[in-house]
This record gives structure tokens, sequence and C-alpha cells, in this order.
């Protein structure tokens, strides 16, 4: 059955890729990404010219993450046109690399503001609707940085990646009784195929990373970025994600994993993942709240 699904962050990387996939496969996408009237413009022409070439409901849509303002017109644009969301994908997210100390607390916290706040202005904008439908659908992809082998210099990104896990977590049990289900689907460091590493932010403290550069540590960035794509099979794809992600949306409803892991280089977060998700299923057991772990299906 076609779905109407919002994807934030869709300008590029998984995003883009996502959005076409699952319009390929015949739902109505709405590609969410701000700036679509400047900077993203070419994004918005390449997704018009797509859906045109190919014949499939591939829409775009303004949303700024860091705006609540901007994510309840988003929401409320895509109910207007299209009447509903069966699906909201949170995938907006920015990457930077560098020495921990170098970035500032400011750093810090525009990496959380983008990575968990922004979940959260789009959660209130679109929960209400969800809430009122049932039987939707919120997809959040997080990173198996947030549990598997954490290579340095990625601190600010590994800390909000796992901030939003632990709230996407909560969220999943909060919101199964009015039928929406949680699927958390976490990539591996796909070093090619993407624009996360080349568009990754860098410390605005240059004098604290020359420290690092110049000393002990130096040469460690190069070995950190050689040693993960060296990890990578050579056949990686990162459109093994957007079909990851087609598979999750188009499995029956309370039937879907609460995790999928899309790692080539297997760096281990599946198997911490595990067992965290084993104590989870284990602590609602012993207070009572076991059906919190599945969404409520209507009869």
């Amino acid at each position: 059955m076609s779905k109407v699904i919002l994807i934030t962050g869709a300008s590029s990387g998984f995003g883009a890729l996502g959005a076409r996939r699952l319009a390929d496969a015949g739902h109505t996408v709405y590609a969410a990404m701000r700036a679509t009237g400047a900077r993203n413009a070419p994004q918005v022409e390449a997704a018009r010219a797509y859906a045109a070439e190919t014949s499939v409901d591939l829409r775009t849509v303004e949303l700024d993450v860091l705006s609540q303002d901007s994510a309840d017109a988003a929401i409320d644009a895509v109910l207007g046109e299209a009447g509903r969301i069966d699906v909201l994908i949170h995938n907006a997210g920015h990457m930077v690399f560098g020495p921990t100390e170098a970035f500032t607390p400011e750093q810090f916290a525009s990496l959380y503001d983008v990575n968990v706040l922004g979940t959260q202005r789009v959660n209130r904008a679109a929960l209400p609707h969800l809430r009122s439908r049932g039987q939707s659908l919120l997809l959040w992809i997080g990173s198996s940085s947030a549990r598997g082998g954490t290579p340095p210099y990625l601190a600010p990104y590994f800390a909000a990646k796992a901030a939003m896990d632990s709230v996407a977590v909560s969220y999943a049990a909060e919101l199964s009784r009015y039928g929406i289900e949680t699927t958390i689907l976490a990539p591996g460091a796909f070093t090619k195929g993407t624009s996360h590493f080349a568009h990754a932010g860098a410390p605005a403290d240059e004098a604290r990373a020359a420290d690092y550069a110049a000393g002990p540590y130096k040469g460690v960035p190069e070995q950190v970025m050689a040693r993960l794509a060296a990890l990578e099979p050579a056949d990686a794809d990162v459109a093994d994600v957007a079909r990851a992600i087609v598979d999750i949306v188009d499995a029956p409803h309370g039937k879907r994993p609460f995790r999928v892991h899309v790692d080539p280089s297997q760096d281990g977060a599946d198997v911490v993942f595990a067992v965290g998700d084993r104590v989870r299923r284990e602590m609602f057991r012993n207070i009572g709240l076991e059906d919190l772990l599945s969404p409520r299906v209507a009869g």
C-alpha cells in the first residue's frame, strides 16, 4: 500500500538516496530540506527532474530542523497537500572531525541542536497527527558509532548520535500504545558514496587543533580516515542503506524490526546494541509494561 512519507535532511546522502528509492517503490515522498530557494535549489530541481523522468511521486518541502516554525510549517504543508503522513523519517544530521578539545562548547551545542533537538522539533510538529492516525512509523537514521567501535576525532558527532539513539528508544515505548511503530536504522561509517566526511565541520579553535597536529598525535587524523576507508569492502554500497529504508517501510505494521544495521565494516555495534535491547526488554517485563515493546495494532 502506498504511503505518504516525509524524510528530513534529504538534499544529499542517505536522505536523497532513500527518498528516491521510496518513490521508486510507489510511495509519495516529501524530501525535506532547508534553503530550497537558495543553496539547495539545485537539489530541488534534481528531485523534480528525477520525478519527471521516472514518473514517481517525489516532492520537496522546505524544512529547517533548527526552527520550530519551519518544522510546523513543513508538516502543515504536507498535510494540506497530501492529507496525511504515514511515515516520518529522521535523517537530518551533521558531522564534524577533529580533536575533541579543539571544538568549542558552542560547536558541541550546535551538533546537538541539529542531530537531537532537530528531531524533537519535527516530532512536536508531526506527532499530534501521527498519534491520531495510529499505525504510523517513526524511522530514525542513527549511527553504528553510538555503540560500535569509536575511532578518535569524532566525539561531538558520536555524542550527538548516541543522544539521538536514547531519545528514539524512549519515544518507542511512549508511542507504541498510539499504534506508532519505531525502527532505528544504524548505518556504519561509509567513507565513499556520501558527502558526510567531505562536508564534515572542523574545530573552531585552530590553535588547539594545531597543538594536536604537531604533537604526539601527528598523523592520527590521516590514519583514522585511511584505515576507516580500508575497513570497507570493495563492494560496500551506500545504496544498501536506501534499500534497507524501503524494506523497513514496506514491512507489515507490527512486524518491523526495532533495529537494523547496515555496516559493511562490521564495527561491532550490532553486538552491543543487542545486549542493550535485551536488557531493555527484560526491564519492561519486570515492571509490567511488556506491551510497550510493540505497537498497538488495530483489530
